[in-house]
């Protein structure tokens, strides 16, 4: 994966490590490119705008070349080029006459420098004034402005980058820029087939971060209203949903979503409610446990995702993110579980035996003489486990050689 984490949130099922938060630093619903634009230009040492003037085909022993003019300077260490100066880039471009593109690379050395990449005038001034990428945390929210106006550019090339910028940023980065974000424009985005579907997790959850009381429903419609089996991106408009409503709106997830197992389409006829649909609750649970502890409490979360311990297709998952989350409330109805036929499942009997480790390892805190008393759950868990390592001693060593220590 390049630095997408969309599914950051997978971090979150592929083990169980309730000491630690794994990944989740980038925006959590975006899909990042391996180096955005900025990046690439902050590597180069000369940054230029060509025109097209002609170009040689490949051959079986040449890769071919293009010859561009000079026509703009975005900046060139040591003055090395200037405007008007004929380039020779070793590489066939199949362009026309006049046509503009981006030419840049480290020092003088064409063969290393960048393909070229043909650019309208708006791209040219998006590219050539971008502020590049810094270590300095306040700079950051700062630099991120410039990116805003550029969300559905209607220059493909301004418009991904754009995207891109905020995919690959730190959440607690964007957050503080709920104020300068077009909260109507967005809202219009999120609900326009036109606008790409991988978009519409990062419109959903900033439509959450700046939008209003009143735009809650705007969400919920596109939340409950099912138009197809799998919807990329829902899981960002349930988190975007619950900022906006907190407990309230984390009810109607539970009723709507986690509670029942049928939902309505566009025509408000009842359909069975997509595997697809409940999972993305849970990511957006996690998002909120994550990244808004404080909109809505953690025991509140740990009590939502309780609600699906009942879902077979889902019970390890849970099992998992709650001994992450460090509820140790369930102890006993895991052990009923793992004596349930409907939770005969192997994936489901090493998440309880996980779940009862990573419980069995809780230290309490040391008293006056330096001391620590085991907590009850911590001694509790211990006994059930060694009960299983009785009953099922194949699945507890399984279990417990993948754990994460």
């Amino acid at each position: 994966m390049s630095r997408s984490t969309v599914c950051v949130m997978l971090a979150f099922v592929l083990g169980c490590v309730p000491a630690t938060v794994l990944g989740a630093v980038l925006c959590p619903f975006c899909d990042a490119p391996t180096l955005v634009m900025a990046e690439q230009i902050q590597m180069c040492d000369h940054l230029l705008l060509g025109r097209y003037v002609s170009g040689v085909k490949s051959t079986e022993v040449t890769a071919g070349s293009s010859r561009f003019e000079i026509v703009e300077i975005g900046f060139s260490k040591g003055e090395k080029f200037q405007k008007g100066q004929i380039l020779e880039i070793p590489q066939y471009v199949a362009a026309a006459e006049g046509a503009t593109f981006t030419l840049m690379g480290p020092e003088e050395r064409l063969e290393d420098w960048n393909a070229p990449m043909e650019a309208t005038a708006a791209a040219w001034q998006y590219l050539s004034k971008m502020p590049l990428p810094t270590t300095d945390v306040e700079q950051q929210g700062k630099r991120l402005e410039y990116f805003i106006p550029f969300f559905e550019s209607s220059d493909m090339t301004i418009s991904n980058d754009a995207f891109a910028e905020f995919a690959a940023a730190p959440y607690a980065v964007i957050k503080p820029l709920r104020d300068k974000l077009p909260r109507e424009k967005i809202l219009g985005w999120l609900n326009d087939p036109r606008v790409s579907v991988t978009r519409v997790g990062f419109y959903g959850l900033m439509a959450g971060l700046c939008g209003r009381e009143e735009d809650a429903a705007i969400l919920e419609h596109k939340i409950m209203t099912l138009d197809a089996d799998f919807r990329l991106g829902i899981e960002g408009v349930m988190a975007g949903y619950m900022l906006l409503r907190g407990e309230e709106g984390l009810r109607v997830l539970e009723d709507g979503k986690m509670r029942t197992k049928v939902a309505k389409d566009a025509a408000g006829k009842e359909v069975p409610l997509p595997f697809s649909e409940t999972y993305a609750v849970m990511q957006a649970l996690r998002f909120m446990w994550t990244y808004e502890p404080e909109r809505i409490s953690q025991e509140r979360l740990k009590a939502s995702m309780r609600i699906l311990l009942e879902r077979q297709e889902l019970a390890d998952l849970v099992i998992t993110d709650l001994a992450r989350w460090k509820d140790w409330s369930v102890q006993d109805r895991l052990m009923s579980m793992y004596g349930d036929e409907k939770f005969a499942i192997p994936a489901i009997r090493r998440a309880i035996v996980r779940y009862l480790y990573y419980c069995s390892q809780e230290q309490g805190e040391k008293g006056a003489d330096g001391t620590a008393v085991r907590p009850a759950w911590a001694v509790r868990a211990d006994e059930l486990l060694k009960e299983l390592e009785q009953k099922d001693p194949k699945t507890v060593s399984d279990a417990k050689r993948f754990l994460v220590r």
